[in-house]
C-alpha cells in the first residue's frame, strides 16, 4: 500500500468510529450514565451464569487488558512492523506513542462522561474509576489493533490466523469486563469505537508525516535496504583480486 492508500483508508475507519463513538457518548451523557438498550440484559445474564471455572478464566483475560502487557504487544507491533534495524526503533517509538496518547484521551473521555459503573455487589473483579469508555477494552483494543496492522503491513496474505488470534483477545478483554460486571456492554462499545477513531487517526497522521524513506520500509518490501554491506555489484562476481 502507498502513503495515500494507507491515509485514505485510516482517515475513513478514523472518521466512522469517532462519529460512533460522539453519538455513543452524547447518548450517555443525555441518560445521565443510565443503563442504555441491552446494558441490563448482559449484566443479568452474566450475574446468572457465573460457574467458578469461568470467573476464573474472565479475571486471567481480563487481567492481560492493562499494566504491562498492552505495552509489550506495542513494542511487538514495533518491532514486527521495522523490516530493517534502521526501522524498527521509530516503529516501536511510534506504536507506543500511538498507546500512551490513547491512554491520556482515554482518561479525559472518562472524567468528561463522568458515568457510574454498575452496582458494586455485582461485580467479581476490581476495578476504579469512571465506566465510560471502559479502560481496560480500550488498551487491549488499542494494543491489539497496533499489532494486527503491524502483520498486515509484515505478511499481508501469511498472518490471517494471528491476526484472528490477537483481534480476539482485544474483543475478549472487553467481554470479560462485561461479564465480571464491572462494565455496561456500552462502556465496551465505548472502548472499542474510541480504539477504532484513535488507530485511524495515528495511521493517518503516520501516513502523511513519517519520512518517505521509513514508511517505503514499513511498507513495501521491495525497497526495504539490505542489512548485509556487502558488495553487490554482479560484476564483482567470479573476478579474481588483480596482483
Amino acid at each position: 500500500m502507498n502513503r495515500k492508500s494507507i491515509a485514505d483508508l485510516a482517515s475513513s475507519v478514523g472518521v466512522g468510529a469517532w462519529a460512533a463513538f460522539s453519538v455513543l457518548t452524547l447518548v450517555v451523557i443525555g441518560r445521565s450514565g443510565a443503563p442504555l438498550w441491552l446494558d441490563d440484559s448482559f449484566l443479568t445474564w452474566s450475574v446468572g451464569h457465573r460457574p467458578e471455572a469461568v470467573v476464573a478464566l474472565a479475571r486471567a483475560v481480563t487481567a492481560t487488558g492493562t499494566g504491562l502487557v498492552p505495552y509489550v504487544l506495542a513494542a511487538l507491533a514495533g518491532a514486527v512492523a521495522g523490516r530493517t534495524t534502521r526501522s524498527r526503533l521509530p516503529a516501536t517509538a511510534v506504536c507506543l506513542a500511538c498507546l500512551g496518547l490513547g491512554q491520556l484521551l482515554r482518561y479525559g473521555a472518562m472524567e468528561l462522561v463522568h458515568r457510574p459503573r454498575p452496582a458494586q455487589a455485582d461485580w467479581r473483579a476490581h476495578a476504579s474509576g469512571w465506566a465510560f469508555p471502559s479502560g481496560h477494552t480500550t488498551t487491549a483494543a488499542l494494543a491489539a489493533g497496533l499489532l494486527a496492522v503491524a502483520l498486515t503491513l509484515r505478511a499481508p496474505r501469511g498472518s490471517t490466523a494471528l491476526r484472528i488470534a490477537v483481534c480476539g483477545w482485544g474483543l475478549a478483554v472487553g467481554l470479560t469486563r462485561v461479564y465480571l460486571g464491572v462494565h455496561w456492554f456500552t462502556d465496551v462499545m465505548g472502548g472499542w469505537l474510541f480504539a477504532a477513531g484513535w488507530l485511524g487517526v495515528c495511521l493517518c497522521v503516520a501516513a502523511h508525516l513519517l519520512p518517505a524513506p521509513f514508511l517505503t520500509e514499513l511498507t513495501d518490501p521491495a525497497h526495504a535496504p539490505t542489512e548485509d554491506h556487502a558488495s553487490e555489484d554482479p560484476g564483482c562476481r567470479g573476478r579474481s583480486r588483480p596482483a
